[in-house]
């Protein structure tokens, strides 16, 4: 049972902390790593992440703070990467990571973006990089905002991977009374997908922000929405149903929320 393995959360930001929250809804303990000292020591002392999400309160006791990340790494068995995609390459390489470090690891990514250094998606960088078998990664995809994990309302992921037992077991360990979740076998084109919604929201914010209104978003959406399903039908055929949360839902959530910081950004 995954429930039994040492379980780390990778980064320190809004994702990162709201994740660590759901996870000791059903462990024991975590692993924590984030960049800064400082940060650690607050956590520690304070029970709250004094940057992000303050409102979460934690039980220090079931924390395993620390800034060493190649240590983490190397203690733990299933790991949630939440790293921004422009650093994690940087990060990696600042800590000494290789292939060896992630053998056998499971890694469940929870970053949205390219890793610039390769133009590469997070799972195909992961496994050029390191040799990490698709099977034994998964991406947890929205919709879902940390600030409303953080109030504790009711809210869905969903986890994509290869491998339906490890999607059930991962799912396993962050549902609880305000989360569900749903799984598919769509690793790449989840992760585009959710690449390509924050592309769109920033246009809806950039929409809004000059004085488009609900007609015109509704056109932009209903279009983004086609246009993710031609590209990622094209770069990862597959057959997939882009109406789902993990496509739709994650895009709608982005593109019109307020805690959705492309769409504040665009506007």
């Amino acid at each position: 049972m995954l429930s039994e393995s040492k379980i780390a959360v990778i980064g320190g930001g809004s994702w990162a902390t709201a994740l660590a929250k759901i996870l000791l809804n059903n462990v024991d303990s975590v692993n924590w790593w984030v960049r800064r000292e400082e940060t650690a020591k607050h956590i520690c002392k304070f029970g709250h992440n004094p940057n992000y999400i303050s409102s979460i309160e934690f039980d220090t006791s079931k924390l395993n703070l620390s800034v060493n990340l190649k240590e983490v790494i190397q203690n733990s068995d299933l790991l949630f990467l939440v790293i921004p995609s422009a650093f994690l390459h940087a990060e990696f390489v600042n800590a000494g990571i290789t292939a060896e470090d992630l053998k056998d690891k499971i890694i469940v990514s929870a970053i949205k973006g390219i890793i610039p250094e390769f133009t590469l998606i997070p799972a195909t960088y992961l496994n050029e990089q390191f040799g990490v078998e698709y099977n034994n990664m998964a991406i947890v995809a929205g919709p879902c905002h940390a600030e409303e994990v953080a109030h504790e309302r009711l809210s869905y992921l969903t986890i994509a991977t290869p491998t339906r037992g490890r999607a059930h077991a991962i799912g396993d360990l962050l549902r609880c009374r305000y989360i569900n979740v749903n799984r598919n076998d769509d690793l790449v084109g989840t992760e585009y997908s959710a690449i390509m919604k924050n592309i769109y929201a920033i246009a809806a914010g950039i929409c809004f922000g000059i004085g488009y209104g609900d007609n015109f978003m509704a056109v932009l959406i209903s279009n983004a929405i086609r246009e993710t399903e031609q590209f990622v039908d094209h770069v990862y055929p597959k057959h997939r149903d882009v109406k789902t949360s993990a496509y739709l839902g994650d895009l709608l959530v982005t593109a019109y929320s307020q805690y959705s910081r492309n769409r504040t950004f665009g506007n």
